[in-house]
């Protein structure tokens, strides 16, 4: 029951369910429709593959990047659920939620980077924003461009300080966290694949930076 409240909870899985999953409440009902659809085992296993293959079309067709095993599996390895949900969230949401998903994607940066100035026994205000936030941990890892003196680095350097600077002020623009006029643009899902990836490429980057110095 607790699953079934959670699927029909989700409009976009609940409008590929099967009848029967809308209207079976419990095991004894979908028994009474499973067994008039066929006498034997084979012929329901076949009626239960058809019912629910627009399902999982629709799930199996939906869009991957390369880097989000990547970025998963960077996630995984710290001890932060809290990181780690909500990379989860911005995955879920991009194709369905864009606005969801930008507001996750800066959420997922801003609780790497305060995930590393804890670890580095770094005081900050909480209530900072993402720039400042991503200003101090970049410091601490020695990735801001003022701490290089090669063209290319500072070069490379100064492209992540502007994609956080970009992603902060997408979220601000067009995620859910604000509310909206009239005329409020209301962002694609590309706009939302493209915070999704930015993201989690520069937590991975940073996360991956932060394990690199612990380790050296």
């Amino acid at each position: 029951m607790i699953l079934r409240r959670q699927l029909l909870a989700d409009q976009r899985i609940a409008e590929k369910l099967p009848r029967f999953v809308m209207t079976c409440r419990s095991l004894n009902e979908f028994w009474g429709v499973i067994k008039m659809k066929s006498p034997n085992y084979a012929g329901r296993r076949e009626f239960l593959r058809q019912e629910f293959d627009p399902l999982l079309t629709m799930l199996e067709s939906e869009s991957r990047t390369p880097s989000d095993a990547s970025v998963s599996a960077t996630v995984v390895r710290i001890s932060s659920g809290y990181i780690q949900e909500t990379w989860q969230k911005a995955l879920e949401r991009r194709a369905t939620d864009p606005e969801g998903a930008i507001t996750a994607s800066r959420t997922l940066l801003e609780s790497v980077c305060k995930h590393i100035l804890d670890g580095a026994g770094a005081t900050y205000d909480d209530s900072a924003d993402l720039p400042k936030l991503y200003g101090l941990t970049s410091r601490h890892l020695n990735l801001s461009p003022s701490q290089h003196t090669e063209q290319l680095f500072k070069q490379i350097l100064g492209g992540c300080q502007t994609v956080v600077e970009g992603l902060g002020a997408l979220r601000n623009r067009h995620s859910d966290a604000h509310g909206k006029g009239a005329a409020g643009a209301r962002p694609a899902a590309r706009h939302a694949e493209l915070a999704v990836n930015l993201a989690g490429t520069m937590a991975t980057f940073l996360l991956q930076t932060w394990e690199a110095r612990k380790n050296s």
